[in-house]
């Protein structure tokens, strides 16, 4: 029982020093959340997504009935009359008052635009798309972002640990040649060598502590946080996408929102060159209303009216104006070609970095077994008078260049994986 409360109050010690002090290790999930949350960009994405369904309801709107009210008062400075004769004489007859109010609603509803209106729907509803797509790649670009600074800050921090090892070695060899040297086993010239080799690990610590500091400061930075807040990350990412490279590359061109982006705005352009060559077309509308005019000299002060009218403009610059949104679209159709051919280098060459990485991850923690072992045999042979203080030395080089290795093809495997991911569209 006593084992069991022990063990419970360690769980809700370490619960509340996470909590009170941050230290709990924050998820690249977690990290993601954050940083689209309060990203700029992610937000002006989202605005011109929000502008674009604007933009198509005013579309829709087209085919609605447009109401038009107008109200207001003439006064003229005579009085409106019609002149005539009547046997030899000039006659006078007010036809309206000199002062008076008008007003007037007036409906129109487009019964048929030759496809003007449908295009422009269309052409709405694809822009709709690919805002709602280029939101999708500033998420995306973000999140790459924030994974890249969040391996940097792991791989620092592996470097620093390192770094710091070397520095414990070297401190206990610099501490062993010194009592040999008291003991006139060594010369002195062993521990100048061994002084110089310390404050060389030392100097790197600095250097390291200095790129671990700045790359948690980049890091808070995409997350939108203080510099100086406490950056502590886990270890885990997501897992490497499953497939060979034919596969993959077929879902990268499958997924990818930017050539979903590149498409929609192309048949945004297609429907809005469609809808300019269908206003030279004729258009036809039903209008109707009530008009009123305040004059006592007419039979009728208010009247409803109907009217079918069509419409057929001849203007040569509408052509231009189509052929030019035509030549829009011909070029984006070339940039979505390049495009896919770049999606599919990036793809094949993350794929082969996740290849090399993982071989160069199994190589090298062999060769650290192998070097933690060669510096300890080393040192044993050299405090027994076997081995020089240059091949300590060259040991613990050996040593800190082998784990340096295994940091290295670990951390570029994890970023190998996440680019591919990324590759594909979906990270």
């Amino acid at each position: 029982m006593q084992n069991t409360h022990q063990h419970l109050f360690t769980i809700i010690g370490c619960t509340l020093l996470c909590t009170s002090m941050s230290l709990c290790a924050e998820t690249l999930d977690e990290a993601w959340n954050r940083a689209i949350e309060n990203n700029h960009q992610i937000k002006a994405s989202k605005a011109d997504t929000s502008a674009s369904e604007q933009r198509l309801e005013a579309a829709e709107a087209q085919r609605l009935p447009d109401l038009s009210v107008k109200g207001g008062y003439t006064q003229y400075s005579e009085t409106p009359s019609a002149k005539t004769q009547i046997d030899g004489q000039p006659v006078l007859f007010p036809i309206t008052q000199p002062g008076s109010g008008q007003a007037q609603a007036i409906a129109s509803v487009p019964i048929f635009t030759s496809g003007r209106i449908s295009h422009n729907i269309s052409a709405a509803e694809a822009s709709l798309e690919a805002a709602q797509a280029n939101e999708t790649t500033s998420a995306l670009t973000i999140k790459m972002q924030v994974a890249e600074a969040y391996v940097a800050v792991l791989r620092a921090e592996s470097s620093l640990q390192v770094a710091q090892s070397h520095v414990d070695s070297l401190t206990s060899h610099h501490r062993d040649v010194k009592n040999m040297l008291s003991q006139g086993v060594v010369a002195k010239n062993d521990l100048l060598a061994a002084n110089v080799e310390l404050v060389n690990a030392q100097q790197l610590v600095v250097q390291i502590s200095n790129q671990l500091d700045i790359a948690k400061a980049k890091y808070n930075q995409l997350l939108d946080r203080n510099l100086n807040d406490v950056v502590v990350l886990d270890r885990k990412f997501p897992a490497i996408p499953k497939g060979d490279l034919n596969e993959l590359s077929s879902n990268a061109i499958k997924q990818r929102s930017e050539l979903v982006t590149l498409s929609q705005q192309i048949e945004a352009l297609d429907h809005q060159s469609q809808s300019v060559k269908a206003g030279l077309l004729p258009q036809f509308a039903v209008k109707g209303g009530y008009q009123y005019q305040e004059n006592r000299y007419q039979a009728f002060e208010g009247m409803w009216m109907a009217n079918v009218g069509m419409e057929w403009k001849l203007d040569a610059s509408s052509h231009h104006q189509s052929d030019a949104i035509s030549r829009q679209s011909a070029s984006l159709k070339e940039q979505r070609d390049d495009l896919t051919s770049m999606i599919n280098l990036q793809v094949r060459q993350a794929w082969l970095d996740i290849q090399e990485t993982q071989k160069r991850t199994t190589v090298t923690q062999q060769v650290i077994e192998q070097a933690d072992e060669n510096i300890k045999v080393t040192k044993e042979r050299y405090q027994q008078g076997l081995s020089t203080n240059t091949d300590v030395l060259k040991a613990e080089d050996l040593r800190i260049s082998a784990h340096d290795n295994f940091n290295d093809a670990t951390y570029d495997s994890a970023l190998a994986a996440l680019r591919l991911r990324r590759a594909l569209g979906i990270l």
